[in-house]
């Protein structure tokens, strides 16, 4: 896929945009870091299923929290924050980019504030941070202080295997602590394979040898690192559902 301006970053080329359909629809996908957007609904019904009982209408909202309020608004706003470059070329204007962020965000936050009140109070903790780091990580606040690899861990690893299990349980324990310990430490190693792929991908029409097999290399992580933790957690979710 070419970018829309010749020379102009394009983030339309990277693995995970499909290389059928028409610029638009293809776009569409690429803005929902689909692969990443499932790691990180992974984890958050990762949480869920190491809760003792599963209430399985709780596990379906949280997935469906963070593919609302990451894979479509966190990702929405990282595409307004870039003022210096269009990461998907004309496909969407802003005033599109600020409507989906606003629906979006609206419908992840009804949904948790409905399981808040009716038996997850302490979610709502949770829901205040992510609140935060959606817009502190994509629109780099604070002079970017949040847009880091750290924090990015934080925010898209351990929090959500901590909302997925508080959201069954609202409570806490040491195994569900060292599960969302894991799930950070797996974003811990995505994201710093992401940004060098990112800026790699933009030039790889004048890459040298090199550099062109250290980007394949990046894609191999990212493709199994995100590919790995949707298919373990699938996994898991058929065995508990069997049992």
């Amino acid at each position: 896929m070419e970018p829309v301006n010749p020379g102009e970053p394009d983030r339309g080329s990277e693995w995970f945009v499909p290389k059928f359909g028409p610029p638009k629809f293809r776009r569409t996908l690429g803005l929902l870091f689909l692969p990443y957007t499932g790691m990180v609904m992974a984890y958050a019904v990762l949480g869920s299923l190491v809760a003792e009982i599963i209430h399985w209408d709780r596990l379906l909202a949280i997935a469906l929290i963070y593919f609302l309020g990451l894979g479509i608004g966190a990702h929405c706003l990282d595409a307004l924050g870039s003022k210096a470059v269009k990461p998907w070329g004309e496909a969407f204007s802003r005033q599109e980019l600020k409507i989906l962020t606003t629906l979006s965000l609206f419908l992840a936050y009804a949904i948790g504030v409905y399981y808040i009140v009716q038996n997850a109070y302490n979610l709502a903790y949770i829901a205040l941070a992510e609140g935060f780091f959606v817009f502190a990580y994509n629109l780099e606040w604070f002079g970017g202080r949040y847009h880091t690899d750290g924090w990015f861990a934080f925010s898209w690893g351990f929090l959500p295997a901590l909302a997925g299990h508080l959201i069954q349980t609202n409570t806490l324990s040491l195994p569900v602590l060292l599960v969302a310990l894991s799930a950070a430490l797996l974003s811990r190693v995505e994201i710093p394979a992401s940004r060098p792929y990112k800026r790699l991908k933009r030039r790889s029409s004048i890459l040298e040898a090199d550099e062109a097999l250290t980007m394949e290399r990046y894609e191999i992580i990212l493709k199994s690192i995100s590919l790995g933790v949707i298919l373990m957690v699938t996994g898991l979710l058929l065995y508990r559902s069997a049992g």
